[in-house]
């Protein structure tokens, strides 16, 4: 049968889609691999180097009692489970009590566990906003907030980094909406204003999602984060976070009302879609409640830890100024620079983790150093030593970030020029 037009255009078409997709990833590859060597990876780690990247900031992923309870319960007669979306659960269940369990230890009245924190965010958002709804997110606030937006077919607002006068003036702007923010902002370890925040929430009628996934575990009363450290769970809606940091799992969980789960559930086509987490999983995350409500110890040297690495990084000029926890920024800012650094640092066996576009704005790619709680004294003074040595050859003096430290001003119009190119604002 002889071609017709339309489907000559149709196979045209196609073909120059191949070819553009073709294209971009040769572009890619060029920018983030041109000899071959990937940005994200370099030399491999041997066994006395120094791994600044795992998320696992109070060392859980090898705690025996951790372990037997997933042992314990694959070995038991409880192992035989069904496998579906959690929609369908109703009943005594063990995610239901995983939920309740975890709802407690947060002081929450409810929570639904997720596939993932990134679902938990997108989900969530999904299931609260409307089309056009303003959501106001702050600048640095996670990929999966920004996602959720989207998802939603929401109104994205972006206000300054923790800046809540430019966040107010979004607000009078656009009216009430849903403000997005971290406890702990996963690129620089900033710490968010959350007392403040609540305040702009309450009065702006507006209803606050916090992000705590670099925050449970490690801060607050028995860890159970920063919005409970402050006496806010009762005035924040809704409480986020990945079960992938702190708690060195795989999963995400939401903190909300009975009442809402029970819509959410049924209305976030993340809770739709996706499968419940395995018995085995629920097991483990159920123990490490219980272990991490007693690891004051362990978060307490994970402070000390990340004080110790990020004075000693700040004593040789490195502006890491802009966060105080346990996440630290080395920012050379291009990606080049970024590179120059990286194997700087891992020729010295010290491996932080690269982030750059879409996870950070183009010209502010960084090197992550991630800190947790098993770090040595001399492993930390060890990174500070290699990062004194490694100055010159980097050219940290030169960086972006080391000029903002004696330019303010300047910076603050650098940072906007960023949020503009970073996403949409109202």
């Amino acid at each position: 049968m002889p071609i017709t037009i339309a489907e000559d255009t149709h196979v045209y078409h196609s073909r120059s889609l191949q070819h553009n997709l073709e294209a971009r990833i040769d572009e890619y590859l060029q920018k983030v691999s041109p000899n071959g060597d990937h940005i994200l990876h370099g030399l491999l780690p041997n066994r006395n180097a120094i791994q600044l990247i795992s998320n696992d900031y109070l060392c859980l992923s090898a705690e025996p009692a951790l372990i037997a309870a997933q042992v314990n319960f694959l070995q038991g007669a409880e192992a035989k489970e069904n496998i579906m979306s959690a929609v369908f659960l109703h009943g005594p269940n063990s995610t239901q009590d995983f939920e309740q369990k975890m709802a407690r230890y947060l002081k929450a009245e409810d929570g639904v566990v997720c596939q993932s924190g990134y679902s938990a965010n997108v989900g969530l958002l999904q299931a609260l906003a409307l089309p056009q709804t303003p959501v106001y997110l702050d600048f640095k606030a996670h990929a999966s907030l920004w996602d959720g937006v989207t998802a939603a077919g929401a109104k994205p607002c972006v206000f300054m980094h923790n800046d809540l006068d430019d966040l107010r003036r979004e607000i009078a702007k656009n009216g009430p909406g849903i403000i997005c923010v971290d406890s702990v902002y996963s690129t620089t370890g900033s710490v968010c204003p959350l007392v403040e925040l609540v305040e702009i929430a309450e009065q702006s009628g507006s209803i606050l999602i916090v992000d705590e996934s670099h925050s449970i575990g490690t801060h607050g009363p028995r860890g159970a984060g920063i919005v409970v450290e402050h006496g806010l769970q009762e005035r924040v809606h809704y409480r986020t976070f990945s079960l992938a940091k702190a708690f060195a799992g795989r999963g995400g969980f939401v903190t909300c009302s009975s009442r809402f789960k029970g819509y959410f559930s049924c209305h976030s086509r993340h809770a739709i879609f996706s499968s419940c987490l395995l018995g085995a999983e629920l097991a483990y995350f159920s123990a490490a409640i219980d272990f991490l409500t007693g690891a004051d110890d362990r978060r307490r040297r994970l402070m000390q830890n990340s004080r110790r690495l990020r004075g000693g990084l700040s004593a040789l000029g490195y502006n890491v100024a802009t966060g105080t926890e346990q996440i630290i920024a080395l920012e050379p800012g291009e990606l080049a620079k970024t590179r120059i650094l990286r194997d700087a640092l891992q020729e010295h066996q010290v491996f932080g983790a690269v982030f750059y576009g879409p996870a950070t704005a183009d010209k502010r790619t960084i090197v992550r150093l991630t800190v947790n709680s098993g770090l040595a004294d001399a492993q930390i003074d060890r990174v500070v030593d290699v990062c004194s040595q490694i100055r010159e050859r980097v050219n940290m003096a030169e960086w972006r970030s080391t000029k903002k430290q004696f330019n303010a001003p300047r910076h603050a119009k650098a940072l906007a020029a960023d949020v503009e190119s970073h996403a949409p604002v109202c």
